[in-house]
């Protein structure tokens, strides 16, 4: 027992002198941190921003609150990941990486007016953009977590309209999930296409049946048509249906 009391006192005082020693450590003169450096291409983050989150940093470089700093360079706008680092022995590095705008978002269906961005991953964010360029990014609109799949439903229904590429008017604009998870595309000459819900078919196998049959159809009205708003409606299982503004039949 006396043998076990003299190894619990011989601990705890190790434990002490470890606490002590640590103390002594973050607080020491002798380790100054001198240097945050700043990596990552930045095009859209302030630099006063990243200055004004990195206040305060300083002093001991063992002492440097790592996770505070995370945080604060997390609330600046467009920063999108943040990787710090202390290197030994004055010196901490930040690596920044930004969003990358890829689409406009909004939120619900409706006015599909846009509320926020979409980067790259399919994440929304919030950051100012002038109007000019976001004019330039197709709007994905949804119901709340739906902006990944909007994403790469997008990209998706570009790649199926590629062959139409060629026609300026065919660019998808907007595309659009229903709260009854009913797919809708706008293209940039005025054309809608009502794609439904995935079921037995598709809405992809939907769209390249209307791509395959857009030359014998669609691409033989009259250019006063074509220059209409027109909505076409590819719910049906063998064809689809068009509605022209202006025409009563």
């Amino acid at each position: 027992m006396l043998n076990a009391a003299a190894n619990l006192l011989i601990g705890l005082a190790l434990l002490l002198f470890a606490y002590a020693g640590l103390q002594l450590l973050l607080r020491s003169p002798l380790f100054p941190l001198e240097e945050v450096v700043v990596r990552g291409e930045l095009k859209h983050a302030a630099a006063a921003d990243i200055e004004s989150a990195l206040e305060g940093v300083g002093g001991n470089f063992f002492a440097a609150d790592l996770a505070t700093v995370r945080e604060r360079l997390e609330q600046v706008s467009w920063v999108r990941r943040v990787e710090l680092r202390r290197v030994w022995p004055q010196r901490i590095e930040v690596k920044l990486e930004e969003h990358i705008a890829y689409a406009r978002w909004g939120q619900g269906v409706g006015e599909l007016q846009s509320r926020g961005l979409v980067n790259t991953f399919g994440e929304p964010f919030a950051a100012p953009m002038d109007e000019g360029s976001a004019a330039k990014l197709p709007l994905l609109a949804g119901p709340a977590g739906s902006a990944a799949e909007l994403a790469r439903r997008y990209r998706r229904f570009g790649e199926l309209l590629a062959p139409l590429g060629e026609i300026p008017d065919r660019v998808v604009v907007a595309v659009v999930l229903t709260p009854r998870h009913a797919w809708q595309l706008r293209l940039a000459g005025g054309l809608n296409l009502e794609l439904g819900r995935d079921g037995a078919e598709s809405v992809e196998q939907r769209l390249t049946r209307f791509i395959a049959a857009h030359p014998e159809s669609l691409a033989r009205l009259p250019r006063r048509a074509a220059n209409e708003d027109r909505y076409v409606d590819l719910r049906y299982p063998n064809g689809f249906a068009l509605r022209v503004a202006g025409w009563k039949s």
